[in-house]
């Protein structure tokens, strides 16, 4: 059955920070009899696509699970591509980036990705630096649980050093220490291809974090699956632990 066509209008709530799990390029390209790598390139499009549109209804905060810490073991071959891929994209979408007043950066750790990479990463965040629109967030060599074992050490460093008291730490300051730091949490999660799982992304971040799941394939995302996932997000009722009667209140 064909999913029902949102209009932009309809959408009254728009989520300040949209984070993504791009699953699902590998089996498109299969389902096709083409290359993993195919499915890939094609799921640019999807990227280019649903910032592009990010940008124009007024989400602050568009966070991509781009490359795992567990992306690496892939085949050899296949991660190779990705990290050319991932190095192409990035110089010829940057300028395109700059122009819409789009902030580019990246969180994980990044050190590890090949030279070339990491030059194009970092000179595409000095570029749009000072840029005022959607932030644009490329998770890269990320996972969870790293960072959330990198925030407990240099928290335990920075008492040693007498930076931080032992009894001082919160949530807020926890937080302060994560890659996370200069963003807020996620409004919505959603992933895409049909599997039902977080796998090891801001897990800290999405304790309150309303999740929408899809079946569709990340290079078939686009704008109507965006706006059906922000339209459902808008029709439920956030709590944060409390009942309906007292949001009322």
């Amino acid at each position: 059955m064909k999913p029902k066509t949102i209009d932009k209008s309809e959408l009254k709530t728009i989520p300040r920070h949209i984070a993504i799990i791009m699953d699902g390029n590998g089996r498109w390209a299969k389902e096709r009899g083409l290359p993993r790598i195919a499915g890939h390139r094609e799921g640019i499009n999807s990227v280019r696509e649903i910032t592009k549109i990010c940008g124009e209804i007024g989400v602050k905060y568009l966070t991509l699970y781009t490359f795992s810490t567990e992306n690496w073991n892939r085949p050899k071959t296949e991660v190779k591509a990705l990290m050319t891929l991932l190095l192409s994209t990035i110089k010829k979408e940057i300028k395109e980036l700059h122009k819409n007043n789009v902030k580019f950066s990246t969180i994980g750790d990044i050190s590890i990705l090949p030279k070339g990479t990491v030059k194009g990463i970092k000179e595409g965040e000095k570029l749009t630096f000072d840029n005022s629109g959607l932030n644009l967030i490329l998770a890269l060599n990320y996972g969870s649980r790293q960072e959330i074992i990198s925030a407990v050490n240099n928290i335990v460093l920075d008492i040693k050093k007498g930076d931080l008291e032992s009894n001082s730490i919160d949530e807020n300051i926890f937080s302060s220490y994560l890659d996370t730091n200069n963003c807020p949490d996620p409004d919505l999660l959603i992933r895409t291809s049909g599997e039902l799982r977080i796998s090891n992304f801001l897990l800290w971040q999405s304790a309150y974090t309303e999740m929408y799941l899809t079946n569709t394939y990340w290079p078939s995302f686009r704008e109507n699956e965006l706006f059906t996932a922000i339209f459902d997000f808008q029709n439920r009722e956030r709590r944060f632990g409390k009942t309906s009667e007292q949001l009322e209140n």
